[in-house]
């Protein structure tokens, strides 16, 4: 068994124009001043990180993770999520989707999603730079319009958008490989990696293959009615990253799962602040350490009710309290005495030798 790393923070929902969240530097100050360890850092988000440069130099990289250890920082993880999204997009989300690209590709959905590929691509290269062994993003989806429709979906449906979605991401998932990348899918709604399932539907196609893995954020297993402690149980040797992120689900007479197209703070299933929701994370955190997880436990900070900086001051302390730091030692050692082989023999009583 080993200690979790962290806490980590994700940095996407907290990058903005105004200071101190406009620059790395300044980021990296507010966030050590809190308390956090390490930066998960949006791959996509040039106020903080140039992509291109990154996958080219490894200098560029060296300055970054000298920059952040100055400040006791660590870069935890890439993330490529909005790049990720743009691998496989349904053209219902076209006109949504076109803001996650350069402006010259939009409503050139083919264009877009090759320069998304290739974004990817990068990506992997900058994490090796960066010395790091896993990546964070979404599948996109496909099929996901489909996922409760009437009419209902003809035959053949999702098994052809899923072998879309696999001949799409096979080429990444190789690039990963060459630089020895795990690259981890967020088990999210509206991708159409959703839930177990459709992952194993997914590594199937792929083949297995050995960077295809998962990054678990239990807040969407909530929304979803999925047991996320059995899913630990069933995939936990292919979580390789892990969102600390809460949410609660509170059903009744007008709304439950869809949510009634409410807001978010009206709705039955919302995401909160670490501790103002219903997930388990003295279970999760236990399961995490039993399981020998290597990863970050990082902050995702989404909240209907709650602001960030006061969702990431809380979630420092939080975390601090969740990770178990594993022992070393079996509790009922004190008791134990040296045995040697032939008083096990004997303990079991074939120390002489039995014919039949």
């Amino acid at each position: 068994m080993r200690t979790l790393k962290g806490p980590s923070l994700h940095l996407a929902q907290f990058s903005s124009d105004k200071p101190p969240f406009d620059s790395l530097d300044s980021i990296a100050d507010w966030a050590a001043g809190l308390g956090f360890k390490g930066l998960q850092v949006p791959a996509w988000d040039a106020r903080l990180f140039d992509l291109e440069l990154a996958a080219q130099s490894k200098g560029y990289c060296d300055e970054i993770k000298g920059r952040l250890a100055a400040r006791g920082l660590q870069v935890s993880e890439l993330t490529t999520h909005l790049i990720g999204q743009l691998v496989a997009v349904h053209p219902a989300y076209d006109p949504m989707c076109d803001a996650f690209a350069p402006a010259a590709l939009a409503g050139h959905p083919a264009e877009r999603t090759a320069w998304a590929i290739e974004q990817m691509k990068l990506a992997a290269r900058a994490s090796r730079n960066l010395g790091l062994d896993d990546m964070g993003t979404f599948s996109g989806a496909l099929a996901w319009p489909y996922f409760f429709p009437f009419p209902q979906r003809p035959q053949g449906l999702v098994e052809a958008a899923f072998e879309e979605l696999a001949r799409r991401w096979r080429p990444i998932l190789d690039c990963c490989d060459e630089q020895g990348v795990n690259l981890c899918f967020e088990i999210h709604p509206a991708e159409d990696l959703h839930d177990g399932t459709s992952f194993e539907r997914f590594h199937a196609l792929v083949g297995e293959h050995p960077r295809c893995r998962i990054l678990f954020d239990p807040s969407h297993f909530v929304l979803q009615q999925l047991d996320y402690l059995a899913y630990l149980d069933l995939y936990h040797p292919l979580i390789r990253m892990f969102h600390v992120k809460d949410a609660e689900f509170n059903p009744s007479g007008r709304q439950g799962l869809y949510g009634g197209y409410s807001d978010w703070a009206e709705r039955a299933g919302r995401f909160r602040s670490l501790g103002d929701g219903q997930v388990d994370f003295k279970a999760i955190f236990a399961k995490l350490a039993q399981y020998d997880f290597a990863g970050w436990a990082t902050l995702e900070w989404e909240c209907c009710l709650k602001n960030q900086e006061d969702g990431a001051r809380e979630g420092v302390e939080f975390i601090n309290r969740h990770i178990i730091q594993v022992t070393d030692q079996v509790f009922d050692d004190f008791a134990g005495a040296p045995i040697d082989a032939r008083q096990i023999q004997r303990m079991l009583g074939i120390d002489k030798e039995v014919r039949v």
